[in-house]
Parts: structure tokens; C-alpha cells; sequence
């Protein structure tokens, strides 16, 4: 199933969780304006992670921001966040207001074509605390997101649009897993945004 709906912000989830796409919150020169910084400006480095016991780098590339220098593990690697830039305070800014949530953090993904994905998984460390609220901003490439039932196996998916915004919220990290399919139809890149609140530091 397919949820295409940029009129509303009601949940796209059936059940045990919360997510909203507001759609294209920042208007499309703006957010071309944005992607081409981002590429620039930001540290971005090689993403790593540790599975079944192997160190593996990925294509992808990431990086961490946050109001401190948040300590934040996942997939069996840790990294220090980076201070602000200019654009990542303005871009908190809108999500804040929009989601009516405060952010502390952000964790960029940067996706160089189809080729590049994410596996099926959950933003559900202990350092974002319960039913955390993350905001996520999509900059360049349309991508395809989905989102699959940890119990019935039940999928939803989303196009997520240049210069849109989704938040997800509640239940979503505890009973939803979500990923980022690759497709070679995808020739140019995408940045992910992901605002979040560390919550043990």
C-alpha cells in the first residue's frame, strides 16, 4: 500500500505508532539551495557499522550535529556530535515549529544515488529515551520510504518529496521498522535529516 497525501497531516500508520508528512514545507529553489550546502558544508564522513561481528563502511555517509557533543551508538559504532552549522539551526528552527518539539541533535544521511539505502530498521536506542519524536527533512532526490509492522508485517510506504518534512512520533520506533529502498532508477543524490532529542547524556 501507498500513502500519497500531501493535503492533510493525518497519521499514515494504521496502528501502534504516529507519523505525519507534512510534504513540501520549504519551497523547491529554496531546498535546492539547501541540498547544495549541505553537500558542501557539512562533515560528512563514510557511515560504519558493526554486523554479526564485522566492521563494514558503507557508501553512505553520515554525520552528527547537536546542541552538545552528544555521544550517540548505533549499529555498533559511536559518534560525537558536531556543533551547529548556520543552515542545520535554521532547518531545527522550521521542524520545531511545525512538529511542536524541541530537538537537541540531528544525524545526516547522505545518500550519493539509488545505490544507496537503508536496511530495515528502528531508531530505538536507549539515548533517544520512549516514544521519541523524530523530524526528518528530505532534500534532493525523491525517494521512496516504507514502513513495516514488527508483529503482522503490515507496509506502508511514502515518496518523500525535495524540501519535505516527516515526523514520526509515539509508538512508531516500538512497533514500526522503517527503511529506505534502493532503486536504480535514482541517479542523483539525496540528503536525510534526522532532528532528535538525546535523552541521557
Amino acid at each position: 500500500m501507498t500513502l500519497f497525501d500531501n493535503d492533510t497531516v493525518a497519521n499514515l500508520l494504521p496502528y501502534d505508532g504516529e507519523v505525519v508528512y507534512y510534504g513540501r514545507v520549504i519551497p523547491l529553489a529554496e531546498a535546492n539551495v539547501f541540498l547544495n550546502i549541505l553537500l558542501q558544508n557539512i562533515d560528512w564522513k563514510n557511515d560504519e557499522a558493526v554486523i554479526f561481528g564485522r566492521h563494514i563502511i558503507t557508501k553512505r555517509k553520515a554525520a552528527w550535529y547537536g546542541d552538545s557533543s552528544y555521544s550517540y551508538t548505533y549499529s555498533g559504532t559511536t559518534k560525537q556530535a558536531l556543533p551547529w552549522t548556520k543552515e542545520l539551526l535554521e532547518l531545527k528552527t522550521i521542524a520545531e515549529s511545525l512538529t511542536g518539539t524541541t530537538y537537541n541533535s540531528c544525524l545526516l544521511n547522505l545518500y550519493h544515488n539509488g545505490d544507496e539505502g537503508m536496511a530495515w530498521h528502528s531508531d530505538d536506542e536507549s539515548s533517544l529515551g520512549v516514544n521519541t519524536s523524530i523530524a526528518s527533512f528530505s532534500f534532493g532526490a525523491e525517494r521512496k520510504f516504507s514502513f513495516k509492522h514488527k508483529r503482522t508485517g503490515e507496509s506502508h510506504s511514502i515518496l518523500l518529496e525535495n524540501g519535505s518534512l516527516l515526523l514520526m512520533k509515539g509508538a512508531t520506533q516500538t512497533n514500526w521498522l522503517h527503511s529506505l529502498p534502493k532503486s536504480n532508477k535514482i541517479i542523483t543524490p539525496r540528503v536525510n535529516l534526522t532532528f532528535r532529542t538525546i535523552v541521557d547524556q
